[in-house]
Order: C-alpha cells, then structure tokens, then sequence
C-alpha cells in the first residue's frame, strides 16, 4: 500500500475537497446535483482552481469515435471529478468514473457524495 506521501495530486486533493466542504457546509443537503455542480465551479473559480465542466470524453474504435461520455469537471487540467447527490457509494458510479478516466487517459477522479451526513468521497485511480 503507498504511503500518503506518494499519493497522486495529493495537495492538489486536499484544496479541491476542502473546497467541497464548504459548499455542503453553506448549501446543505436535499439539493439537485446541478445546483451543487454550479456551487462548486463558483468556489473553485473564486479560489484560482482552473476547471472546465461537462467535458465529453470521447470513445474511440479505430479512429473513429462510437460513443462519448459526459463528466462534471476537469480540475487543473488533470483530475476528474464527478458528484452525485446520494447516500451511498455504488459499483456503477466508481466504473463510470474509471471509464472517464480511461477514455481520457488520466490518472485520477475523484468521487464526491453530497449525502444528508455530509460530504463522502472516493478517489478512483486509472493504474494503466
């Protein structure tokens, strides 16, 4: 198991959640995702965090494109993250958020639930 030292986009991680925590911590639960999705782009464009939102990832067969994906926010141009207003982690949200990574080819998404308990989180790791 790595240490935490070695973990990927670690400082980078750590701003981004604090971010999110501070929405929840002013929105509260109960909301739609897209209001949550607008709250959290505003508070990372106030605090510097280059984003970019409902990015396709596109899904190619050779060469040619069969299919995309849409995700919520491309952070620093290198980290995916993808909300979801619910309680509990499922087996489908992290796989969709492998797929983005793969048809994207990065390393790191980060999974976020607003749940009625406060922020839970999932980072999801593309190992190829």
């Amino acid at each position: 198991m790595r240490a935490r030292e070695e973990l990927i986009y670690k400082e980078e991680c750590y701003k981004i959640i604090g971010l999110i925590f501070e929405v929840f911590n002013n929105v509260g639960y109960g909301h739609k995702e897209k209001f949550y999705q607008k709250a959290v782009a505003n508070i990372f464009t106030e605090n510097g965090i280059t984003l970019k939102e409902q990015l396709k990832a596109r899904v190619k067969f050779k060469g040619k494109e069969i299919g995309y994906y849409l995700f919520d926010f491309l952070v620093l141009d290198r980290i995916v993250i993808e909300l979801k207003q619910k309680n509990y982690f499922s087996k489908k949200d992290i796989e969709q958020l492998y797929s983005y990574l793969k048809a994207v080819n990065l390393k790191l998404g980060i999974l976020v639930y607003f749940t009625n308990d406060g922020i839970r989180y999932k980072r999801i790791v593309n190992i190829k």
